[in-house]
């Protein structure tokens, strides 16, 4: 079963590192939005369906694949 993982300022941080802006602001990954803050960020991701964006589905796909990396990672990693 999968479950919904919520999206944390630390993924947003993660994903927007690499792609620097010019201008000051975060930038939402997904649509290509600039904002002010971290906050204003966040808070469009969680409410883009109602904008007309998909972006909280992008965020969402993304941690799940950096999950889903990790763990292989880890398995692959040699135990001690």
């Amino acid at each position: 079963a999968s479950r919904r993982a919520s999206i944390t300022v630390r993924d947003i941080l993660a994903a927007s590192q690499w792609q620097p802006l010019p201008q000051r602001g975060y930038q939402c990954m997904s649509c290509c939005r600039v904002f002010p803050t971290l906050w204003s960020v966040k808070t469009h991701i969680q409410h883009s369906s109602q904008e007309g964006y998909s972006c909280k589905v992008y965020y969402r796909r993304l941690k799940a694949l950096w999950e889903k990396e990790h763990k292989e990672q880890e398995a692959a990693a040699p135990r001690v």
